[in-house]
């Protein structure tokens, strides 16, 4: 028997993140979309709240800093897991409900009050979770408390990560870094950028390590800030790395290049990060449902969940068929956290929900401005907001189509060099 509810013990965190979204971030939500590169001030607050909330135990996994992939974290023996067997007594070793599970459960309600505004929170960025993804022990220690942006995309590497022309030499106890990162989110604000480097081109993807590097370090050098269509309160830096020196301690994972693997500690980020990403769209797309839901109310049109959808009116239909649709990917998306939560490889499940969920967000966007009409396309209403918000989580953490590519070679049993 599979048990969907949300775990008891993280009831509170939820309701809490939707308190945040609902009383915080929608009432300043269109003030910082227009102001483009101003600080919300609001979010010190959020994040006192965060830490308190983690130093009483009640904050678990509130955030990216606490995803990480481990059997044991963050759970109890005997707690049944959202997508595990309920048939798991008290006291017995069974599946886990862990901090992956409740960053997805956590991330959903805030984004709907605000992607960019979630993606602004200190100390709670995807930098975060690749530290807590690969960092050792000791690592995880030294950069705790700190905010970390994730730097990955070049001008000439996009999708493809194992292109990366950003070098990284050994010299003596240090790595020389050089070369250029754009899109990179919370880039300005963080205190910590985690750069993806290779140590030898000529390797491939065998040779990418990702290194901490701090953001005053005079090596890293801010270039811009982008001015984007959407997620417009979180800040989107370029950086230039010019004989960036970094201490090898803060290599993150194996320093060794092991030619029979691929990417290793690097890789398992996007495993932790893409179901974070995913539970950003199910967040924008769960606000755009209720909304327009709302609004078709106050015009008369309810939709019956009880009836078919093909003897209701059409826009009552549109509705139910994307309420289907959110359905999808949120399941998805509980599954790879928990398969992550409970040590399972997760790298397809993980593809497979990032794909359905951004998909599902930028279709339910557009299709809710259509249906609410002049009121869904003026600034009146948050709606057009969302529309533009949705594109970026169709792409970051990889696009649409690499998820989807991703899902091939792993159903299909094929290498990255066999099918591209």
């Amino acid at each position: 028997m599979i048990d969907l509810e949300v775990p008891k013990k993280f009831r509170p965190l939820v309701s809490q993140a939707r308190g945040m979204a609902e009383e915080v971030f929608r009432p300043v939500s269109r003030k910082y979309d227009r102001a483009e590169h101003e600080y919300p001030a609001e979010l010190d607050l959020v994040s006192a709240v965060i830490d308190g909330m983690a130093d009483g135990g009640a904050g678990q996994g509130a955030g990216a800093s606490s995803s990480t992939r481990s059997k044991d974290d963050g759970a109890e023996e005997g707690d049944v897991a959202a997508v595990g067997s309920g048939r798991t007594a008290k006291g017995e070793k069974g599946t886990r409900n862990g901090s992956n599970l409740s960053s997805v459960l956590s991330i959903l309600e805030t984004c709907r009050g605000d992607v960019g505004l979630t993606l602004s929170i200190p100390r709670q960025g995807l930098g975060n979770a690749a530290i807590a993804a690969v960092a050792s022990d000791e690592q995880k220690e030294r950069y705790a408390g700190k905010w970390a942006a994730m730097a990955i995309t070049e001008p000439d590497t996009g999708s493809d990560s194992g292109a990366i022309r950003t070098t990284a030499v050994k010299d003596g106890d240090e790595y020389v870094l050089n070369g250029e990162k754009i899109f990179v989110t919370s880039g300005e604000r963080a205190e910590l950028v985690v750069v993806w480097a290779t140590l030898d081109r000529s390797l491939g993807k065998q040779a990418i390590k990702s290194f901490v590097v701090r953001r005053d370090n005079p090596g890293l050098k801010l270039v811009r800030l982008e001015h984007k269509l959407g997620i417009r309160a979180s800040d989107t830096a370029a950086f230039i790395l010019d004989d960036c020196r970094v201490p090898a301690e803060d290599l993150l994972g194996d320093p060794e290049i092991k030619t029979e693997g691929g990417f290793g500690g690097a890789m398992q980020t996007f495993d932790n990060t893409r179901p974070l990403v995913a539970s950003m769209a199910l967040g924008l797309t769960r606000a755009s449902l209720d909304r327009t839901t709302e609004l078709l109310a106050e015009s008369g049109i309810e939709v019956d969940w009880d009836r078919p959808a093909n003897v209701q009116s059409a826009a009552a239909a549109r509705l139910i068929e994307m309420e289907a649709d959110y359905q999808s990917a949120y399941l998805l998306t509980l599954r790879a956290a928990w398969m992550a939560d409970n040590g399972k490889p997760n790298s397809m499940e993980a593809s497979m929900a990032k794909a359905k969920a951004g998909r599902t967000c930028v279709n339910v966007s557009l299709a809710c401005v259509e249906l609410a009409g002049a009121t869904g396309y003026a600034e009146t209403e948050l709606l057009e907001k969302w529309a533009r918000d949705s594109k970026i989580l169709d792409i970051f953490e990889g696009t649409q189509q690499i998820q989807l590519l991703v899902v091939a070679r792993r159903t299909l049993g094929f290498s990255s060099k066999e099918l591209k």
